[in-house]
Protein backbone atom coordinates (compact mmCIF):
# COMPACT_ATOMS: atom_id res chain seq x y z
CA UNK A 1 0.00 0.00 0.00
CA UNK A 2 1.23 3.69 -1.05
CA UNK A 3 1.41 6.46 1.87
CA UNK A 4 -1.54 8.36 0.18
CA UNK A 5 -3.51 5.16 0.93
CA UNK A 6 -2.70 5.61 4.27
CA UNK A 7 -2.58 9.00 4.40
CA UNK A 8 -6.60 8.84 3.51
CA UNK A 9 -7.46 6.05 6.05
CA UNK A 10 -5.74 8.66 8.81
CA UNK A 11 -8.25 11.23 7.50
CA UNK A 12 -11.14 8.82 7.29
CA UNK A 13 -11.02 7.77 10.77
CA UNK A 14 -10.94 11.78 12.13
CA UNK A 15 -13.72 12.30 9.55
CA UNK A 16 -15.51 9.07 11.12
CA UNK A 17 -14.77 10.24 14.56
CA UNK A 18 -15.65 14.07 14.42
CA UNK A 19 -19.16 12.56 12.37
CA UNK A 20 -19.96 10.19 15.33
CA UNK A 21 -19.70 13.05 17.59
CA UNK A 22 -21.75 15.68 15.43
CA UNK A 23 -24.43 12.97 15.37
CA UNK A 24 -24.44 12.03 19.03
CA UNK A 25 -24.20 15.35 19.93
CA UNK A 26 -27.54 16.27 17.83
CA UNK A 27 -29.03 13.03 19.86
CA UNK A 28 -27.82 14.13 23.17
CA UNK A 29 -29.00 18.16 22.57
CA UNK A 30 -32.35 17.63 24.41
CA UNK A 31 -30.63 16.74 27.71
CA UNK A 32 -28.86 20.31 27.69
CA UNK A 33 -25.62 19.35 27.89
CA UNK A 34 -22.68 19.78 26.58
CA UNK A 35 -20.08 17.69 24.70
CA UNK A 36 -17.29 18.53 27.67
CA UNK A 37 -19.87 17.99 29.82
CA UNK A 38 -21.31 14.33 29.24
CA UNK A 39 -17.46 13.55 28.57
CA UNK A 40 -16.75 14.69 31.90
CA UNK A 41 -19.72 12.33 33.16
CA UNK A 42 -18.43 9.47 31.37
CA UNK A 43 -15.06 10.16 32.65
CA UNK A 44 -15.71 10.37 36.11
CA UNK A 45 -18.27 7.72 35.69
CA UNK A 46 -15.37 5.53 34.49
CA UNK A 47 -13.19 6.65 36.96
CA UNK A 48 -15.01 7.56 40.33
CA UNK A 49 -12.70 9.28 42.51
CA UNK A 50 -10.80 11.06 39.87
CA UNK A 51 -8.61 14.17 40.35
CA UNK A 52 -9.81 17.63 39.01
CA UNK A 53 -5.94 17.19 37.67
CA UNK A 54 -6.37 13.90 36.06
CA UNK A 55 -10.04 15.00 34.63
CA UNK A 56 -8.10 17.93 32.95
CA UNK A 57 -5.66 15.67 31.89
CA UNK A 58 -7.94 12.73 30.32
CA UNK A 59 -10.12 15.67 28.41
CA UNK A 60 -6.63 17.64 26.73
CA UNK A 61 -8.12 20.61 28.59
CA UNK A 62 -6.83 23.46 31.42
CA UNK A 63 -7.56 22.56 35.28
CA UNK A 64 -9.57 25.70 35.25
CA UNK A 65 -11.44 24.94 32.26
CA UNK A 66 -12.33 21.83 33.89
CA UNK A 67 -13.05 23.62 36.83
CA UNK A 68 -15.83 25.45 35.32
CA UNK A 69 -17.32 22.76 34.04
CA UNK A 70 -17.62 20.70 37.16
CA UNK A 71 -19.39 24.07 39.00
CA UNK A 72 -21.86 23.26 36.19
CA UNK A 73 -21.98 20.10 36.72
CA UNK A 74 -22.15 19.83 40.76
CA UNK A 75 -24.65 22.81 40.52
CA UNK A 76 -26.76 20.49 38.81
CA UNK A 77 -26.93 17.67 40.84
CA UNK A 78 -24.57 15.22 38.77
CA UNK A 79 -21.12 15.73 40.26
CA UNK A 80 -19.56 15.79 43.67
CA UNK A 81 -16.61 16.73 44.89
CA UNK A 82 -15.22 14.89 48.10
CA UNK A 83 -11.89 15.81 50.18
CA UNK A 84 -9.22 13.94 49.55
CA UNK A 85 -8.98 12.02 52.97
CA UNK A 86 -4.43 11.85 52.30
CA UNK A 87 -4.41 15.46 50.82
CA UNK A 88 -6.30 18.70 51.90
CA UNK A 89 -5.83 20.56 48.69
CA UNK A 90 -7.35 18.05 46.83
CA UNK A 91 -10.61 16.80 45.68
CA UNK A 92 -11.65 13.50 44.64
CA UNK A 93 -15.00 13.66 41.65
CA UNK A 94 -17.70 11.19 42.40
CA UNK A 95 -21.24 11.12 40.41
CA UNK A 96 -23.90 12.17 42.50
CA UNK A 97 -26.90 10.47 42.49
CA UNK A 98 -28.62 13.15 40.78
CA UNK A 99 -26.53 12.05 37.55
CA UNK A 100 -28.45 8.61 37.44
CA UNK A 101 -30.88 9.84 34.82
CA UNK A 102 -28.83 11.75 32.97
CA UNK A 103 -26.08 8.72 32.05
CA UNK A 104 -29.13 6.47 31.49
CA UNK A 105 -30.05 8.89 29.03
CA UNK A 106 -26.31 9.25 27.29
CA UNK A 107 -26.58 5.51 27.20
CA UNK A 108 -29.74 5.09 25.27
CA UNK A 109 -28.35 7.24 22.54
CA UNK A 110 -24.42 5.98 22.55
CA UNK A 111 -26.52 2.84 22.27
CA UNK A 112 -29.28 4.04 19.67
CA UNK A 113 -26.13 5.36 17.44
CA UNK A 114 -23.91 2.13 17.80
CA UNK A 115 -26.71 -0.12 16.73
CA UNK A 116 -27.72 2.25 13.92
CA UNK A 117 -24.23 2.86 12.45
CA UNK A 118 -22.62 -1.04 12.92
CA UNK A 119 -25.49 -2.61 11.39
CA UNK A 120 -25.15 -4.63 8.74
CA UNK A 121 -21.24 -4.74 8.95
CA UNK A 122 -20.05 -8.22 9.45
CA UNK A 123 -18.53 -9.62 12.93
CA UNK A 124 -15.87 -10.40 11.19
CA UNK A 125 -15.14 -7.64 9.60
CA UNK A 126 -15.49 -5.33 12.88
CA UNK A 127 -12.90 -7.80 14.58
CA UNK A 128 -10.43 -7.15 11.91
CA UNK A 129 -11.26 -2.97 12.06
CA UNK A 130 -10.92 -3.45 16.10
CA UNK A 131 -7.34 -5.57 16.08
CA UNK A 132 -5.70 -2.49 13.43
CA UNK A 133 -7.07 0.23 15.50
CA UNK A 134 -6.07 -1.15 18.53
CA UNK A 135 -2.35 -1.32 17.09
CA UNK A 136 -2.50 2.35 16.04
CA UNK A 137 -3.76 3.23 19.68
CA UNK A 138 -0.53 1.62 20.71
CA UNK A 139 1.73 2.45 18.38
CA UNK A 140 0.53 6.11 19.72
CA UNK A 141 1.13 5.79 22.67
CA UNK A 142 -2.42 5.12 23.86
CA UNK A 143 -2.85 2.06 26.60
Amino acid sequence: MDILFKARLGFLIGDVTRLWRREFDRRAAPLGLTRLQWRALRRIERFQGMTQVQLAEDLELAPIAVGRVLDRLERAGFVERRPDPKDRRCWRLHLAHGSTKVMGAVDRIADGLVEEIFADIPASELETTEKVMSVLKQRLGGV
